[in-house]
């Protein structure tokens, strides 16, 4: 375990999973009869690809489809790609050749990706991959292809002939298996699969699908020989996704040795109460849940199974609507401390992880996709807004956490002497803006985010151009764009947080129709080239509690949370930019949280908006009057999400 852990609870609580105190386990030493003793040949093991079972009700679009046009998500996806091209090659692959015993005089990188980090090789040889592949197939960014390009070759040179790739030493698997500390291996391994796999889909790659072979040749091979009950005590042990990776190497291939070896990885005891629909997830560490259940997902999709859907259904029920701040984001301190419905007193620096937010937002797209309930997305586009889009600075750093405590700052990382596990998602997330935006279920079109976007939809022969400046303007614009006319139902997403107002207009007539919050309205006709929709989105002050305590209460503008700015008073740079501990110094003390008014539930009358085009409000607070801004906006000042709602009339201020 790296020296830093010792005096932080929450990477030591993480640590504390790794078995310590469990009986020694064999190390697994037979092979499973059809594995042979090197890795096999993506060309001679490849069969025919499994095609999805027929559980969806929508389907997403290729990242290739979707163009992002200019907006806040546009620049904030390019100052991702500019923090990725600044990485060179070598430093990835550095930790990787050192293991493999192949000369490199690279830098080495600092932070979790250190030489003596145990999580070595997550970032480098997984999520910048990841990152890499999404943003081509995203932007078409050609010199980031060939980094990662190069980085494969880089790691497939470093890679054992068992199919072992790592940064770290196979001898850290029989640390895990004998019941020894060791931080989190398989986290890593899957990290570094779903990098590959990510190159092979989304670059085309054929050498990174080659590597993921050897790797899920190796994890079959490793698995053998262990029992259920000894791979009980495994699993208790950080694995990331490893599941979810296996199933997809499976999906890929049809090797049904990757679906077993995935089905190794299911969780007793998380998986059995979640399809009884009981929510014992109280002390669990957050995010070490949640790739979990999107293996669940992704089993349910290949082989159709209800027990999977079941798991992963309440599990995203009970977390987004019982355990998720205003923000959309989870936990505190890395954990889930309290019973479902309770979050009071989880207000802390350490409040939401951004990995965290991000697994939820992935595991939200599959369960959309089986529903098709738009409801899922007033979760998805607020968790979007809130807890995603402002965790990057203007140099592509990224958060930790989205503290949420009264007072505090938002701290990022450095550029090469961090690559926390929110580094490394966050440079996923800001390199797919351009996902989920648009829908279809057969020859009909779903509008989920209102984003200025272009989809490109040959198979209907169909472009479709949205253009919106929302949030700043409560309206966006739909062009179309055929090659003939075409009979289809265009549906729009009308968000459960809509005002009173909304009205919808097709070639600039007004329809006298439109949906209740929280559905589709449905255009149902014959379209035709240079058809123009309309789609107007009034938004309204709205105020919501902190689960477990009515006095807490955030402020919101339709789908954006908002902050109280309250001044860079006493922030140093070591306040705000951390290296290998994700922790500012010295830590802000809490402040009180602004004092207001109560008023009534559904309205916020101490906050009043001052210009909706450059989204400022004001608050009138027993201390005095206080600036507002969206949550996603506050950069480099403290600030605070949750008021305290106190009854009387309010001082002069």
């Amino acid at each position: 375990m790296p020296e830093r852990v010792d005096h932080r609870r929450r990477f030591l609580k993480r640590a504390a999973t790794t078995l310590a105190s469990l009986a020694v386990l064999p190390k697994a030493m037979a092979l499973a009869p059809d594995v042979a003793d090197t890795a096999t040949p993506a060309s001679a093991s490849l069969a025919t690809a499994v095609q999805d079972k027929p559980v969806r009700r929508v389907q997403p679009f290729d990242l290739r489809q979707v163009r992002l046009l200019d907006s806040e998500f546009s620049r904030a996806a390019a100052i991702n790609q500019r923090y990725l091209h600044t990485l060179p090659v070598d430093r990835l692959a550095h930790a990787f050749r050192v293991q493999a015993g192949i000369a490199s005089t690279a830098q080495p990188l600092g932070g979790w990706e250190k030489p003596d980090c145990e999580l070595r090789g997550h970032f480098a040889g997984g999520h910048y991959l990841s990152a890499v592949a999404l943003a081509y197939a995203s932007t078409g960014d050609t010199e980031l292809k060939q980094r990662g390009d190069q980085l494969v070759a880089a790691l497939a040179a470093c890679q054992q002939p068992n199919g072992y790739l790592s940064a770290f030493p196979e001898s850290f698997f029989d640390r895990l298996s004998s019941g020894q500390k060791v931080w989190a291996p398989f986290y890593t391994i899957h990290k570094i699969l779903a990098g590959m796999l990510d190159m092979h889909e989304y670059a085309g790659n054929a050498q990174a699908l080659q590597v993921a072979v050897g790797i899920g040749n190796w994890t079959v091979r490793w698995l053998n020989g262990f029992s259920d009950a000894q791979m009980a005590h495994i699993l208790k042990t950080e694995y990331g996704g490893m599941n979810d990776g296996l199933y997809q190497l499976y999906a890929i291939t049809g090797n049904e040795r990757y679906l077993d070896a995935a089905h190794r990885f299911d969780q007793a005891s998380l998986f059995d109460p979640l399809a009884g629909h009981r929510d014992e997830l109280q002390g669990l560490h957050s995010n070490t849940q949640i790739p979990k259940i999107l293996g669940a997902a992704r089993r349910y999709e290949l082989t159709g199974e209800p027990r999977y859907r079941r798991i992963a259904e309440f599990f995203w029920e009970t977390v987004t609507r019982q355990r998720t701040y205003a923000t959309g984001g989870s936990s505190n301190d890395e954990f889930w401390n309290t019973p479902p419905g309770d979050l009071k007193g989880q207000l802390g620096l350490y409040s939401a992880e951004c990995c965290v937010a991000y697994n939820l937002m992935k595991l939200t797209r599959h369960v959309y996709a089986w529903n098709g309930d738009p409801r899922a997305f007033d979760y998805y586009e607020r968790t979007l807004y809130n807890a995603r889009l402002g965790t990057q600075d203007g140099d592509g750093m990224k958060l930790y956490y989205y503290p949420l405590q009264p007072g505090a700052a938002k701290f990022y990382n450095s550029p090469t002497d961090s690559f926390w596990c929110c580094t490394g998602t966050g440079a996923e997330e800001f390199a797919r803006f351009n996902d989920n935006i648009y829908f279809h279920d057969g020859d009909d079109l779903y509008v989920n985010l209102f984003i200025p976007s272009e989809l490109h939809w040959p198979e209907r022969k169909l472009r479709l151009r949205q253009e919106t400046a929302f949030p700043r303007e409560a309206l966006t614009r739909l062009r179309l764009t055929l090659a003939e006319p075409a009979t289809f139902a265009l549906n729009l997403r009308v968000p459960g947080w809509i005002g009173h107002g909304a009205r919808v207009r097709i070639n600039g007539q007004p329809l006298d129709v439109l949906a209740s919050p929280g559905s589709y309205l449905t255009l149902q006709r014959s379209w035709h080239d240079g058809d123009q929709i309309e789609l107007e989105l009034p938004m309204q002050l709205d105020t919501v509690s902190l689960p477990g305590d009515d006095h807490l209460q955030a402020a919101l503008y339709g789908p954006l949370v908002l902050a109280a700015r309250l001044g860079d008073k006493g922030l140093t740079h070591d306040m705000q930019y951390c290296g290998y501990d994700a922790a500012p110094k010295p830590e802000p003390k809490p402040w009180p949280a602004p004092r207001v008014t109560a008023g009534d539930a559904e309205k916020a009358p101490w906050l009043k908006v001052l210009s909706v085009q450059d989204l400022r409000f004001e608050a009138q607070t027993r201390d005095g009057k206080l600036a507002v801004v969206p949550l996603n906006q506050v950069h480099g000042e403290r600030y605070a999400v949750y008021w305290q709602q106190e009854t009387g009339a309010l001082g002069n201020g």
